[in-house]
């Protein structure tokens, strides 16, 4: 895992860290949450590991538990009980349920399997990490990542932030455009 520089200054808007995330939030005005399952709060804690980070991250859910998906943040009951927690459906809905569970723009989502056991039939280093953005905006990824548990847990907290911060990099034109034209 790599935090980046504290400061999260220009040098880091271009790469995809914790702390280049936290700047572009921050000059948009936007915030984020993140629901984790495997990772435990370790995507978190990389956000927050950034001086600053309250500014633009608004809190967590550490949803470990599969009746927590739902309960929580609202993931389908029916497909829970149908494909288990480890699907990118599962990580699509993680992610938008926190966004309104926590009042956030940017929602983070992490599922899977880091070991040392298979689970709802996925094999170890099974993961599906989804970010939500505003505009109903929804993407994720599914990954096949190798290792031990500790390392499956770092590879998918990487992966978030990298996908989270693809997609602010995605909506950068448009959001540019809403704030010059008064949209």
């Amino acid at each position: 895992m790599n935090g980046g520089a504290p400061e999260g200054g220009p040098a880091e808007h271009g790469r995809a860290t914790a702390a280049g995330v936290l700047a572009l939030l921050e000059r948009r005005g936007q915030t984020v949450a993140v629901a984790e399952s495997l990772t435990g709060g370790l995507v978190a804690a990389e956000l927050t590991a950034v001086d600053g980070a309250s500014r633009s991250f608004r809190g967590s859910v550490t949803a470990y538990a599969t009746a927590l998906k739902h309960e929580l943040l609202g993931v389908d009951d029916a497909l829970l009980a149908e494909r288990g927690a480890v699907d990118a459906e599962v990580a699509r809905q993680m992610a938008r349920g926190v966004t309104r569970a926590l009042g956030a723009d940017w929602g983070v989502a992490t599922t899977g399997v880091a070991g040392p056991t298979p689970q709802d039939g996925q094999p170890v280093g099974t993961v599906h990490v989804a970010v939500a953005g505003p505009a109903d905006r929804v993407a994720a990824a599914a990954l096949r990542l190798e290792g031990d548990r500790s390392g499956v847990r770092e590879q998918s907290v990487e992966a978030a932030v990298k996908l989270l911060f693809s997609e602010l990099i995605a909506t950068a034109g448009a959001q540019d455009t809403e704030q010059h034209s008064g949209i």
